[in-house]
């Protein structure tokens, strides 16, 4: 077989088949006999023939076609990078905004938050290694909740409840438990003259009934006598005297043990506090600044605390002072003004799933408790001057749910684990692939409409900016984003938090490149342009989303409804593709040639050398 020379077969050479799917071939060879790719390279010098002929009556060439293409794509290439750059700024900017302070987001609460920061100063004042335990007996009092601290005498437990009293100024109650102590020890003495008329009441006067702030030390020990009247103190704030039921002005109480509950009797009251904190002794490092502090004369008693009562401290003390009203009205400001978005819900669905199945044995987190985390965080979001829950603020959960205090590590690493690997990231990423996939069908179909794909391209776009301010802002972490969480806490949870978020961050701005990059592709394309710019734009998308997937199932839909027509093509490919062009879509072409279409979408399809 000779090299095919310029003749009378140039008439039936075609160079493209709808919009340039199908390259040259000649139809002068059997195709059944000679392959497509004998045939192209046998046929070429035709082909130059035939587009010298095209160029001299005005016709695009093939490398005036590739010229055009090229720059096409340089262009939409340029839009789609300016695009990203003034995205990226707005979101910069953004989040350089809410960054200014927390004042910025809220100045109402900005007096508070100053009063709260010098109250935290003034409790730690004389303590070593007592920041955590500050900030949380405090943000329990505004949450009105009890605080239990476990550890072993000495450790200032009392300490911290009596400071809380003169920082509440109200009245304070503290009694060490044992196994013999009587209901008159905690809830006042009977009275002798109401006994005289058969009724039986308590002088509750100057006992926990009538306390703003208590201390019960060796809280565990409570018999079964003081156990049922304790348990509805701590939780309904109610007390019954005699026929009467006392509403119990009650701030917080913080429980101290050494050891935690063994009996099943006390894990109601063990339930009751909800934030719980194993307190240890001075570190090594922090233990000369505590021996300093006490040969200066600044602690007294145990020597971890001191109890100074100058004119200066009590004139400091009662600028900062907060009553139990003042207390109340925080509370429900944060319930009613902070909301807890769908994020933060469904991590704390996702914890308690993971403490009861992942963890042995098995910890019981009781829907009260869950309850008041809720609206625990509410306070420290709203004191912090924030309008909603973040996922940062969930941290505080590690001193809540745990029941064993080796779980509160354990507790920690799944929430570090879910704040930094977010779900969101797989989610986003199956949304652009369906929308990429989407878009390359309907820019098969002549006349199809893309605004419906745009729009949905759009819209992950903007969702994707929404979440890369999320996470920028989350990088800052130790800024001040919560007043609760202690310095310590802060610098761990950022160390740990800092790389993975780097990481999540990348990814979605991959992805937010590649939202953009498709609906530039979109708003510049037509039905005949459109597939080809895709392919050129987002070659990855297009092999693993479209090309590997989405094709196969074109295929079979298109057989059904084309199977003669197709076995018809398939048993005379490629002159059936030419003789049909007119009446052909890519899809079509697609299956009746796969071979050549791939070629010609990985730019292999060029003349042989």
């Amino acid at each position: 077989m000779s090299l095919c020379m310029p003749s009378q077969w140039c008439s039936n050479l075609r160079e493209t088949v709808h919009g340039g799917l199908v390259r040259p071939a000649c139809l002068q060879f059997n195709p059944r006999t000679v392959t497509v790719h004998q045939t192209r390279r046998r046929c070429w010098t035709q082909v130059l023939v035939v587009r010298a002929a095209e160029g001299a009556q005005g016709v695009l060439t093939q490398e005036q076609k590739d010229k055009e293409r090229s720059e096409q794509t340089a262009k939409l290439k340029a839009a789609a990078e300016k695009e990203m750059k003034a995205v990226s700024e707005a979101i910069n900017q953004q989040v350089s905004t809410a960054q200014g302070g927390p004042q910025s987001a809220d100045s109402a609460t900005a007096p508070l938050r100053a009063r709260l920061n010098r109250a935290i100063e003034v409790m730690q004042e004389g303590l070593i290694e007592r920041d955590t335990e500050v900030r949380l007996l405090l943000l329990a009092a505004l949450s009105q909740e009890h605080v239990l601290y476990i550890g072993p005498p000495g450790t200032a437990k009392s300490e911290l409840g009596r400071r809380l009293s003169r920082l509440c100024a109200g009245s304070f109650f503290e009694r060490l438990l044992t196994r013999f102590s009587v209901p008159e020890e905690l809830f006042g003495p009977l009275s002798m003259r109401a006994l005289e008329d058969d009724r039986y009441v308590r002088q509750t006067e100057g006992y926990l009934p009538k306390a703003n702030v208590a201390f019960v030390d060796e809280i565990f020990k409570a018999n079964s006598a003081i156990l049922n009247t304790l348990l509805t103190v701590l939780n309904e704030r109610l007390f019954d005297n005699g026929t009467d039921r006392e509403q119990v002005p009650l701030l917080c109480l913080v429980g101290a043990s050494n050891e935690l509950p063994e009996s099943e009797e006390l894990d109601a009251l063990y339930d009751r506090f909800l934030i719980r904190r194993q307190v240890s002794q001075v570190s090594d490092a922090g233990l000369l600044a505590m021996l300093a502090a006490a040969a200066d004369n600044s602690l007294a008693g145990t020597g971890l605390a001191s109890h100074r009562s100058s004119g200066s401290e009590a004139a400091a003390q009662e600028s900062i002072a907060l009553t139990f009203e003042e207390c109340q009205e925080i509370r429900q400001q944060a319930l009613r003004h902070v909301s807890v978005p769908v994020e933060v819900r469904q991590l704390l669905a996702d914890l308690r799933t993971h403490l009861r199945e992942k963890i042995e044995p098995p910890v019981y987190v009781s829907d009260r408790r869950l309850v008041k985390a809720v609206g625990l965080m509410q306070v420290a979001a709203y004191t912090s001057g924030k309008d909603s829950v973040s996922l940062l603020d969930c941290m505080l959960l590690q001193h809540i749910l745990w029941q064993q205090p080796d779980q509160q590590s354990r507790i920690t690493d799944f929430l570090l684990s879910q704040i930094s690997e977010d779900d969101g990231l797989q989610s986003a990423s199956y949304i652009l692939a369906s929308i990429f996939s989407r878009a390359c069908i309907v820019l098969t179909q002549k006349g199809e409409n893309l605004a419906s794909v745009l729009g949905e391209a759009t819209a992950l776009k903007e969702s994707l900016v929404d979440k890369l301010i999320s996470l920028k802002a989350s990088q800052g972490v130790g800024r001040g984003s919560n007043m609760w969480i202690s310095k310590q806490e802060t610098d761990s949870v950022a160390g740990s938090l800092r790389p993975k978020l780097e990481k999540t961050r990348k990814a979605h701005e991959a992805l937010l490149d590649e939202a953009i990059t498709l609906q530039v592709v979109l708003e510049a394309s037509d039905s005949s342009s459109g597939l080809k710019n895709i392919s050129e734009m987002l070659p990855d998308r297009w092999q693993n989303d479209f090309w590997r997937q989405q094709l196969p199932q074109n295929y079979h839909q298109m057989r059904e409804r084309n199977a003669s027509s197709l076995r018809h093509l398939h048993a005379n490919a490629p002159q059936a593709v030419l003789e049909n062009a007119d009446s052909l879509g890519p899809l079509d072409i697609v299956d009746v040639l796969p071979k050549r279409w791939a070629e010609y979408l990985r730019g292999q399809d060029k003349p042989p050398r």
